[in-house]
């Protein structure tokens, strides 16, 4: 394929990728008349839709892969609260080591969290500089940041200012998380600015 129509193919594979399989219609929007070079590298189900095999496999993967890392840490969270509770009932002479072990339990729920936020949140800046943000914050601050950043980033792509993102570490230096959802006004307005006057 030629640049124009590996622009074209990565364009649908995004598509794919965000909205799942894609009607004849989507199809054309992106390639503009049907090109047999890229068409080719998607195959149709039974209602029609087009779709990239591998593609569709690397996304099951992935939600197989988070699906199993969100019941990990379930599982870390209520062995955390278990030993929480223990180490009230134990004797002294054991309470330092029960307690270095719940840091590292905490560690390993912070890494995945962080990883969950961060393809949440696009990926946008430099990564090590916000996981030490990330990784001092307070565990209810971690999990405000973990509930607000899908919407957030919902609320730029609503209002098509994806460019205007800020890098992940200045949204947790600048506590972005207890404002209020960015654009939301210009999203509830949008169309004609005589709107604005009726």
């Amino acid at each position: 394929m030629d640049n124009e129509q590996v622009g074209k193919f990565i364009r649908l594979m995004c598509a794919q990728h965000q909205k799942g399989r894609l009607s004849e219609k989507d199809m054309l929007k992106i390639c503009g008349t049907h090109d047999a070079d890229i068409f080719e590298k998607f195959e149709r189900d039974e209602a029609g839709n087009y779709f990239n095999p591998r593609l569709e496999q690397e996304v099951d993967k992935r939600k197989a892969y988070s699906e199993s890392r969100r019941n990990n840490r379930k599982k870390k969270e209520d062995m955390l609260i278990t030993s929480k509770t223990y180490v009230l009932h134990m004797e002294n002479e054991n309470e330092n080591e029960i307690e270095i072990v719940n840091e590292k339990v905490d560690n390993n729920l912070i890494k995945e969290q962080f990883e969950q936020v961060w393809i949440a949140y696009t990926k946008v800046g430099p990564k090590k500089v916000a996981y030490e943000r990330f990784k001092r914050l307070t565990e209810t601050n971690r999990l405000h940041i973990i509930n607000h950043v899908p919407n957030y980033i919902q609320s730029h792509r609503k209002a098509e200012k994806m460019d205007f993102i800020p890098h992940f570490a200045t949204y947790i230096s600048q506590e972005r998380w207890n404002d209020e959802l960015p654009y939301q006004q210009s999203v509830e307005n949008k169309g004609s600015w005589l709107d604005q006057f009726r």
